[in-house]
């Protein structure tokens, strides 16, 4: 079969093909919105950080738990979610009611999820480590024994761990859409 002769062979296909739909272009079609049926989601968020600093980037993760699950579809309350937050890095020096004016805007925030039922927790050897004690800390602090077992405990318990990781951000938003 000549070169000629295959040509026209395959264009009667590509247009046999495109009359039946097989090469019709798709059309682009957008993300498909789905509304996963959360039911008592029990959640674990770990915070351990190098830098104080860093607690409000780190506040983002309860952000990404509590908002769609008070929000609609799902509007839940306290009683139909469990998050607790649990501290054990640098980041302890922010809950000091002695830093409370260096630590305001992330201490509102932590305020702000604690009046919605998020438990804040802080592990008591790090309080140790920093040299502070219970009383030192605001009310909506509980202290617990060890971060390690009590990541332990509340993941036997059925809790998600979720590490809220905070990288140093490198390029803003803009620059790589």
């Amino acid at each position: 079969m000549s070169n000629i002769h295959r040509r026209f062979v395959l264009l009667i296909w590509a247009f046999a093909l495109a009359m039946m739909g097989g090469l019709s272009t798709p059309a682009l079609a957008q993300a498909k919105v789905v509304q996963t049926p959360y039911k008592n989601p029990k959640a674990l968020v770990d915070i351990f950080l190098d830098d104080p600093a860093k607690l409000g980037a780190a506040l983002y993760w309860v952000r990404s738990l509590v908002n769609p699950l008070t929000e609609a579809p799902y509007s839940m309350f306290a009683e139909d979610m469990s998050i607790i937050v649990l501290m054990h890095g640098t980041e302890i020096v922010t809950l000091a009611k002695k830093n409370q004016d260096r630590y305001e805007e992330v201490l509102q925030r932590m305020r702000y999820y604690a009046d919605m039922g998020v438990k804040f927790k802080v592990c008591g050897l790090a309080l140790q480590d920093y040299g502070y004690t219970a009383a030192d800390l605001h009310s909506f602090v509980e202290v617990t024994p060890s971060a390690i077992t009590e990541l332990m405990h509340w993941q036997n318990q059925g809790y998600a761990l979720i590490p809220a990781v905070v990288q140093d951000k490198k390029f803003s938003i803009d620059q790589i859409r």
